[in-house]
């Protein structure tokens, strides 16, 4: 059942204006209830018809002249995410990549070159890095082999999720920011519950599978197979890398080729996505 978000036109102060038309009842709608609404969805806004006693799609070119109601309804429809990346619009969050997990998860060596990879990228394509450690003074910090330097945040937390106050707070101030590159781990935790939490805030997350695993192979599976049914991208490191340079005439390309040059052999982990 789609939630609707109803009001009356006039009935109070702050009420929309005479004349007014489509763009600033939606306007209106989203001062009112933007807080409760999934940016990713598309909406249709319905004027209560009072010779029908119900409601019906808003007739084109309708202006406001009297007293009326209406209501903005969700459509039940899912919206193709296409997943284009460029550096400038582009951040990397790096999970939880630490010391005392590397005996527990699966492939942990594996997902260690391919994330400290992406940094290197990272850091040639000037891509702003957040990093987090979980419960870093009983779990220890992020392993030796990544190199954090111009990393933009490095913060300990509690939370599954990365989306701290100190996350959004710099997210925030990076101009044009519409896509996270998530890595780590776990699967089914930390990265599921800042994947979800970033669409959520009308952010495209692309997942790099290569970099991100679990204690539990069936746990990772259904936790990307999950993600992926949400519009949540799964792909690979160098399909990342690839994807940002764009081009073989970028001034950064022969460096990010050697970087996949230099990456090791498969290790099996993506047979398991």
């Amino acid at each position: 059942v789609p939630v609707l978000f109803c009001f009356s036109v006039f009935a109070r102060p702050s009420s929309v204006p005479h004349g007014a038309g489509y763009e600033l009842l939606i306007q209106k709608f989203l001062s009112l209830y933007g807080d409760q609404i999934d940016m990713h969805r598309k909406f249709v806004v319905q004027l209560f018809a009072e010779e029908w006693s119900q409601y019906i799609d808003l007739p084109k070119g309708f202006v406001v002249n009297e007293r009326c109601k209406v209501r903005l309804v969700p459509l039940q429809i899912q919206i193709t995410t296409l997943g284009n990346l460029t550096p400038s619009s582009t951040v990397f969050f790096c999970c939880d990549m630490q010391e005392r997990f590397r005996p527990a998860i699966k492939y942990f060596g594996d997902i260690i070159s391919v994330g400290q990879r992406l940094l290197q990228g990272a850091r040639l394509l000037g891509i702003p890095v957040i990093v987090t450690e979980q419960y870093p003074k009983g779990l220890g910090s992020t392993v030796q082999e990544i190199d954090l330097t111009g990393a933009k945040l490095v913060l300990p937390k509690t939370k599954f999720s990365m989306v701290l106050p100190e996350v959004e707070a710099a997210l925030a101030e990076i101009p044009g920011v519409r896509s996270v590159v998530l890595f780590g781990v776990e699967t089914h935790v930390c990265i599921q519950q800042t994947a979800l939490e970033l669409i959520g805030r009308g952010l495209e997350v692309h997942i790099v599978a290569d970099a991100t695993s679990s204690r539990s192979m069936m746990d990772r599976m259904f936790a990307l197979e999950r993600l992926a049914r949400t519009g949540i991208i799964v792909t690979t490191s160098e399909a990342i890398l690839l994807q940002l340079v764009a081009d073989k005439e970028h001034p950064k390309f022969k460096e990010i080729q050697n970087l996949i040059k230099a990456s090791a052999p498969e290790s099996g982990l993506l047979s398991k996505v």
